[in-house]
C-alpha cells in the first residue's frame, strides 16, 4: 500500500516490519469513506477460543474476570447464544450471516491438510462494513482457510490482519506444537517474534485504536486463540492460580486471566479515546470448554465437540452506552449468524447489507424490544469419531449422538432447555413423534452440506506438514 492511498497506512507504518502488503484487496473509495460520517459506531466484536460458560465471574466462576465482569454490568447479556460445538463453523456463521451447513464447514475444524475455506466471493461481515466506508482489521485467530490467497482474511474484507490462520498454536513459538509449523503473519508476510499470543494481539489492537482515523468508523475483530490448548500462560499468571486444586484448571485460569486483561487494556483504549459512547463492543466464545483441557461449562451438561448445552451455549454480551440498556439479562435466543444482520442495522449500513443472511437482525430486541420468534436451529459436528446432532424448535430440543458411520447405534435425547437447561431429563420415550418429527427436519437440513464439504479426517498418508502455514510466506528466518 502507498502511504498516501492506504486506509490503514499509518498502522503499517506504526508496526514496523510490514512490506509492501501482496494480494491487498481494493480499498473502499473517498467517497464510501464520507458516506460513512461520523455519526456511525465503531465496532469490535471481540471472540475467546474454548472459553466455558462457567468460566466467567458473571456467571460464578472462581476465574477473576473483571473485564468481562464489566462488559456484564454495563451490556446486554444473551443468556441464551448458540454456535457451533466447534471453531471454524462458528467463525464461518459469524463472518457470513449464513449457517455453515450451507458453506461446506458444518462438521470439523478446518485441518492442516485440508483445501477448502470460506468460499471465495461469499459476502462477509468485514466486507460489508468495508463498503460502508469502514476501515476494517482482523487481529487474532483465521481458521477459514490457509491453503491460497484467495482464503486469507485480507481476501474476504479485512484491511489489516495479524495473527494465525490455522487451529492452534504454542502460544510463545507461535508454531504448531506438533509439526513445528509456523503460523504467525502480519498482512501476509510470516513473523518469527518472541511474545505470549495473547498479549501479542492485545497489543496490536491496541496500536490499530491509537493509529486509527478517528474522523472514520472502524471495524475490528479481536479474535483471540486462547483459552484454547496448549495450556500456557505467562508465569505471573500462573502463579496467581496456585490455589486452585487442578493443575489443569490453574493453566486454564491463568490463560483466561490474561485474555482478561488484554481485553481491559482494550476497553481501556477505547476509553482514552473518548470513544466509548460511540463503540458497539460484542464479547462471545466460539464454543463451549473441554474440561479435560480445564474449562468448565457449569451447570450446563456437555463440552466442545457435543451438541449438549455446554457445547453450544456460549458467555456473550453486547455494550453500547446511551443505545443498550445496561446491566440486563435478554430472553432473546440468538445465533452466530444473526450478528450479521444486528451489527449491519446498529450500525444502520442499510437492508442491502444484510442480503442473503440466514440470520436475523434482533437490534430491536436487543435494545429493549420484545423477543423475537425464532425457526429452529440445527447443529452437527462428526469431530473425534462421533456424530452428534442437534434440533432446538422452541422449548423443545432433541440431541442425537452416534459413532461416525454407524447410525444403527444412535443415542436420542428430548429435552426440555427452558425449564430444563441441564439436560438432566430425557422426554424421548414419552414423546416418540415429536422426535421423529425433529429428527426429519434436522436430517432435512443436514442434506444441505456439500457433499465436498469438509469432515472430520486424519491426515492422508504421505502428507507432510510445511514448515509455514502462510501461502504467501516470504523466507524469513526459520
Amino acid at each position: 500500500m502507498r502511504a498516501g492511498r492506504a486506509v490503514w497506512g499509518a498502522i503499517l507504518a506504526l508496526v514496523a516490519g510490514v512490506g509492501a502488503a501482496r494480494a491487498a484487496p481494493p480499498e473502499p473509495s473517498p467517497e464510501g469513506a464520507r458516506a460513512a460520517g461520523s455519526s456511525r459506531p465503531d465496532v469490535l466484536v471481540v471472540l475467546a477460543d474454548d472459553l466455558g460458560w462457567g468460566d466467567v465471574g458473571a456467571h460464578g466462576s472462581e476465574i477473576e474476570t473483571p473485564a468481562l465482569d464489566r462488559l456484564f454490568r454495563e451490556g446486554v447479556e444473551i443468556r441464551r447464544f448458540y454456535v457451533s460445538p466447534v471453531c471454524s463453523p462458528t467463525r464461518a456463521a459469524l463472518l457470513t450471516g449464513r449457517s455453515p451447513v450451507d458453506l461446506g464447514l458444518l462438521y470439523s475444524g478446518v485441518p492442516p491438510w485440508s483445501e477448502r475455506g470460506l468460499p471465495a466471493g461469499v459476502p462477509t461481515l468485514a466486507r460489508r462494513f468495508r463498503e460502508a466506508g469502514y476501515a476494517t482489521a482482523l487481529v487474532g485467530k483465521w481458521h477459514l482457510g490457509h491453503a491460497r490467497p484467495e482464503q486469507l482474511p485480507r481476501a474476504h474484507g479485512f484491511d489489516h490482519f495479524y495473527g494465525l490462520l490455522g487451529a492452534w498454536i504454542d502460544h510463545f513459538s507461535h508454531r504448531e506444537e506438533e509439526n513445528g509449523t509456523l503460523d504467525w503473519q502480519r498482512n501476509g508476510e510470516s513473523l518469527v517474534e518472541e511474545g505470549y499470543s495473547t498479549q501479542l494481539l492485545g497489543d496490536e489492537a491496541l496500536r490499530l485504536l491509537e493509529a486509527r482515523d478517528p474522523a472514520r468508523p472502524f471495524f475490528l475483530l479481536l479474535a483471540f486463540d486462547a483459552p484454547h490448548v496448549p495450556l500456557q500462560a505467562p508465569e505471573a499468571d500462573l502463579a496467581r492460580t496456585v490455589h486452585l486444586p487442578d493443575p489443569r484448571r490453574q493453566r486454564y485460569a491463568a490463560m483466561v486471566a490474561a485474555l482478561d486483561r488484554a481485553l481491559g487494556r482494550v476497553l481501556a483504549a477505547v476509553d482514552r479515546g473518548g470513544r466509548a459512547e460511540r463503540t458497539l463492543v460484542v464479547f462471545l466464545s466460539d464454543n463451549g470448554a473441554l474440561p479435560e483441557g480445564g474449562g468448565s461449562n457449569r451447570p450446563l451438561r456437555g463440552e466442545k465437540f457435543t451438541t449438549l448445552e455446554g457445547g453450544i451455549r456460549v458467555p456473550a454480551v453486547l455494550r453500547w452506552p446511551g443505545r443498550l440498556p445496561a446491566g440486563v439479562v435478554s430472553e432473546q435466543r440468538m445465533r452466530d449468524f444473526d450478528l450479521l444482520p444486528t451489527l449491519a442495522a446498529a450500525a444502520d449500513l442499510g437492508p442491502a447489507a444484510a442480503a442473503g443472511c440466514e440470520g436475523l437482525d434482533l437490534w430491536p430486541a436487543l435494545r429493549g424490544g420484545a423477543p423475537r420468534e425464532r425457526e429452529a436451529f440445527f447443529f452437527a459436528t462428526d469431530a473425534r469419531h462421533v456424530t452428534w446432532r442437534a434440533a432446538l424448535d422452541g422449548p423443545f430440543k432433541l440431541v442425537t449422538s452416534e459413532p461416525t458411520g454407524h447410525p444403527e447405534w444412535r443415542s436420542r435425547q428430548l429435552f426440555q432447555v427452558e425449564r430444563d437447561p441441564g439436560e438432566r431429563v430425557d422426554l424421548a420415550a414419552r414423546e416418540p413423534e415429536r422426535v421423529a418429527e425433529l429428527e426429519r427436519r434436522l436430517s432435512a437440513w443436514e442434506a444441505r452440506h456439500p457433499a465436498d464439504g469438509i469432515r472430520y479426517s486424519e491426515a492422508p498418508a504421505g502428507w507432510t506438514a510445511p514448515a509455514d502455514l502462510n501461502p504467501l510466506a516470504a523466507a524469513v528466518g526459520r
